[in-house]
């Protein structure tokens, strides 16, 4: 699969931008397969130099249509071959990508596209087509909206008059410090999201550092047969370090939608499996559940194969007993490999959570699988396991070219290769992500004699010191420790109690008379709306002893919250608005509105609904404001519950 002793990743981090993976790797070899689209019930491969072309034809019309070298192009896509075409093409006229998810909020398309100030767009569905292309009055940068449809024939028709020698001009012009991205996160406790600005050379360095990681393994196999089927989201990190990681290692991909992988592995019988741990605890689940319907004998037979599996990929030393009793239940293991198709040789698991029996199970089964683990400031990753080098349950040694500082409070600190270039337009806020060159992760975690690190959660939102609640005092810009308040309580669907804690700072007061109380009121609950998670919010004051408010979440929203926090596919939508790391977030984003409000209004207690009022249940007018006593009467119980919850905590 390459030349001897040069694996990909070398040739990848002299690259001087994302550009060359696609034209360095049709110049070395054309006919090499790069891509598979579904088409029907199957797969038609697409190689490099195919996929070269198409990534020109649509360069040349972006160059044509005005797109300088350092503009935004917004792409409120899905995840399919026509995001990567587009994607690379932007890159290759050093222009900067700005990905939404098709299932975005008009509001969070608005705010990025106002952030932003893109030169075009290309729009997938009608429903926010025209929220972008209403914006062209308002923003005269915004040069050209096109609806993106197959083969990109609004593009592609611009340029067709053009030579391919003025896309190579801007190419061989990328530097490594370019911007490339601007991704906006879609779980993050502030209440305005902030686009994280990733470089050509941070997201090139990521999937070097992937690719060499996994070489050992996926030199095993014969040139040409390595394939991946991804279904994570290419608007989200993880999706596209995976994506890029594939490229550089030459390694063909397959698209699905977010949450499809399992139906389309049949078909797709992938060699490398890219996926979450939900998904890996899905087909676990499926298995153990299989295995009791049909009784008790069955699930011990199922258990005592599990216990096998565990005991064989933990010993160091695989003697013929231990390869005897793995043998036993390998009809077992057979039918947990025929369902990802019957031939992956690796499994990587993004964002770490997978447990150490599982991580363990599915390398006994013949599955390894490499746990990797990032934020999106580190373009992805910063640390992962390898086969052969791996600890169960841990997201593996850091990447090369990185170094880790963990703070006496147990956070992640980072600086090397992969780390981003700040956040866009906030100078103050990139600034406050570093600590002396030490990029602040926000995310706990442990790293054992052997340099294995293991996750233990999320303190707080990254780089947001002083203004978002966490599990340690953090210091605010001038260095001054912010003091502790009082814990504030938050409800999920189930009433389960969670006790979340609260910082509190003084709120604003307005000046006597200047706004009444439901001005103010209207205020808060639209600073919540704001978010990409949060619907519908009803704050509850008269006539109670503090304020308290329902809130219900996007339901669309809810799934890639999942995917993204790595909860299971089977979570139902109530049991993830209960999610105590869900309701964490929200308290983050009350707790940000309540600085806005005086005391006597400030909100202690909030009830989370997954499902949003409608106008059918008579809780929401023709004009979508919410029927306030209507509310108050439907969820009466709910409302006394967080009083209740307050007292007893």
């Amino acid at each position: 699969m390459g030349e001897a002793g040069v694996t990909p990743g070398v040739r990848a981090r002299a690259m001087s931008g994302l550009g060359d993976l696609v034209y360095e790797g049709a110049s070395g070899d054309a006919h090499a397969e790069l891509f598979s689209v579904p088409v029907g019930d199957g797969w038609r491969r697409r190689t490099a130099g195919e996929f070269a072309t198409d990534v020109t034809s649509v360069a040349k019309g972006l160059i044509a249509a005005g797109v300088g070298e350092g503009d935004r192009v917004l792409v409120v896509s899905g995840s399919h071959q026509e995001w990567v075409r587009v994607a690379f093409a932007v890159w290759s006229v050093r222009g900067v990508v700005v990905p939404l998810e098709p299932s975005a909020s008009a509001e969070r398309v608005v705010h990025v596209v106002r952030q932003t100030r893109p030169a075009a767009a290309l729009v997938e569905g009608e429903r926010l087509l025209g929220t972008v292309t209403g914006l062209q009055r308002e923003l005269p940068d915004l040069g050209r909206v096109w609806r993106l449809e197959p083969d990109l024939p609004g593009v592609v028709s611009l340029g067709a008059y053009m030579d391919a020698t003025s896309v190579r001009f801007r190419r061989d012009e990328t530097r490594p410090e370019d911007a490339a991205v601007v991704l906006y996160p879609l779980s993050t406790v502030s209440r305005e999201t902030r686009g994280v600005v990733l470089s050509h050379g941070a997201l090139l360095t990521a999937a070097a550092s992937l690719v060499d990681r996994m070489w050992p393994r996926l030199s095993e196999l014969d040139p040409g047969r390595a394939s991946a089927l991804l279904d994570l989201p290419l608007t989200q990190v993880q999706g596209l370090a995976s994506l890029l990681a594939c490229v550089v290692g030459r390694v063909r991909v397959g698209l699905t939608a977010p949450g499809t992988l399992m139906a389309g592995v049949s078909s797709f019988r992938p060699t490398v499996l890219v996926c979450s741990a939900a998904q890996l605890e899905s087909v676990f689940a499926v298995e153990r559940e299989r295995a009791q319907s049909t009784g008790w004998d069955s699930l011990a037979t199922f258990n005592a194969s599990v216990a096998a599996a565990v005991d064989f990929d933990q010993s160091p030393k695989k003697g013929a007993w231990r390869r005897l009793s793995r043998s036993m239940y390998g009809w077992s293991f057979v039918r947990v490999r025929e369902l990802f198709g019957n031939r992956v040789h690796l499994g990587v698991c993004w964002g770490g959570g997978l447990s150490h029996e599982l991580d363990a199970f599915f390398g006994g089964v013949g599955v390894p699988v490499m746990q990797v683990f990032g934020t999106p400031e580190t373009a992805g990753a910063f640390s992962a396991n390898a086969v052969g080098d791996r600890v169960s349950g841990t997201v593996g040694r850091l990447l090369d070219d990185r170094e880790l500082w963990v703070s006496p409070e147990g956070e992640a600190y980072v600086r090397g290769g992969g780390v981003f270039s700040g956040y866009w337009g906030d100078v103050e806020g990139s600034r406050s992500a570093f600590r002396d060159g030490w990029l602040a992760t926000g995310v706990a975690v442990e790293v054992d004699d052997a340099g294995f690190v293991s996750l233990r959660g999320r303190l707080r939102a990254q780089a947001a010191m002083a203004e978002v609640p966490g599990r340690f005092a953090a210091r605010s810009a001038a260095g001054a420790v912010v003091e502790r308040a009082e814990p504030g309580v938050a409800v999920g669907p189930a009433q389960e109690r969670v006790a979340v804690e609260s910082w509190s700072p003084e709120p604003v007061v307005e000046e006597p008379g200047e706004r009444s109380d439901a001005e103010l009121v209207a205020e808060f609950e639209a600073r919540l709306r704001a978010h990409p998670l949060i619907s519908q919010v009803l704050v509850i004051v008269e006539g109670r002893p503090f304020a308290s408010a329902l809130v219900t979440l996007v339901r669309d929203q809810l799934e890639y919250w999942r995917l993204v926090n790595g909860r299971p596919l089977s979570m139902a939508p109530e049991e993830i608005a209960g999610d105590r790391d869900l309701l964490r977030e929200v308290q983050g984003l009350v707790y940000e509105a309540n600085r806005s409000v005086p005391r006597h209004l400030a909100v202690r207690s909030f009830h989370v609904l997954a499902e949003e009022f409608t106008s059918q249940s008579g809780l929401v007018q023709p004009s979508g404001e919410l029927r306030r006593e209507a509310v108050l009467r439907a969820f009466a119980e709910e409302i006394d519950g967080l009083y209740r919850v307050r007292r007893e905590s």
